[in-house]
């Protein structure tokens, strides 16, 4: 587990939120598998016993009900402002104003899943802790193979070919000019991999810890909760202030490139865009409307 059931929320924020994905029927399959396909994911890292997989799938049941019914629509009334806004040129301000918005979005899913997270954590057993151990060192392996390769020439190519590709989702195919424009804009990246991958480490560890001092059973529920919701704060500002100074200049980085590729489509590439996010909404206040019914 990178961030146990908190990535639960991530998931599904991120999910709806951005909508990244082929079609609006997708959107609806995709939720809809969505719990089971998260137990999977974890059951991975933790290996469940009987017990704590009916509290894991009761405690995911729950929390997509809430979600459905009460995130949605206001993702739906998100998306339906970027809409609005597709067809004109934007800036880096106001790309890092739309993430902001995005992230409190996120705080408020991460907020609705902590008492599950305690309750459960304060299950795990030292087998358990063992699995998730190994886990981690798995996919730090993996990591390390899809995002810090060697070659600094291959490690570009690579990040412009995810960035190319998250562009397709919204604008429809990207030719070569605007690719080469995306690797302009990849060379100026203020990143270090090491220390990125440092903080990853530092994550993961503290997530074992914190988990580990939950499940002693020595703490009340709501010592308990406050212990993870710290947790929480350190992934969201990290005590390193080297990372933190980085990760600030990443995200403004970050959005520059963003508003440097969105200025650079072509209307035809917006129009997509704008179709995209309308049916997308769309599909948000369906699926919304089904859980209130």
């Amino acid at each position: 587990m990178r961030r146990p059931l908190l990535r639960v929320a991530i998931i599904a924020a991120l999910l709806t939120a951005f909508a990244a994905l082929s079609g609006c029927s997708a959107i609806r399959l995709a939720y809809g598998q969505a719990d089971a396909l998260v137990f999977r994911w974890l059951d991975r890292y933790a290996d469940f016993d009987g017990p704590q997989t009916l509290r894991v799938r009761s405690a995911l049941d729950d929390w997509f009900a809430w979600h459905r019914r009460t995130q949605l629509p206001d993702y739906a009334d998100l998306l339906t402002r970027i809409e609005a806004d597709v067809m004109a040129d934007t800036t880096p301000a106001r790309v890092c104003a739309l993430w902001a918005e995005v992230r409190q979005r996120i705080d408020r899913a991460v907020e609705q899943a902590l008492p599950p997270i305690v309750e459960i954590a304060a299950t795990l057993k030292p087998v358990q802790f063992a699995s998730i151990d190994e886990r981690y060192a798995k996919s730090n392996a993996e990591y390390r193979d899809e995002f810090m390769q060697a070659d600094p020439v291959k490690r570009k190519r690579e990040t412009v070919k995810r960035i190319a590709g998250r562009a397709e989702w919204l604008y429809g195919d990207i030719p070569r000019a605007q690719r080469e424009r995306i690797a302009a804009s990849v060379g100026e990246a203020p990143l270090d991999p090491e220390l990125a991958y440092e903080e990853r480490r530092r994550r993961q560890q503290d997530a074992l810890q914190t988990l580990r001092r939950v499940a002693d059973g020595t703490w009340s529920e709501a010592a308990a909760r406050v212990e993870v919701r710290a947790w929480v704060q350190r992934i969201e500002r990290s005590p390193r202030e080297a990372y933190r100074v980085q990760s600030e200049r990443s995200i403004q980085h970050n959005c520059r490139v963003a508003a440097d590729l969105h200025n650079g489509t072509t209307e035809a590439q917006r129009q997509v865009a704008s179709k995209k996010l309308r049916g997308w909404a769309t599909e948000l206040r369906m699926l919304a409307a089904e859980a209130g019914g």
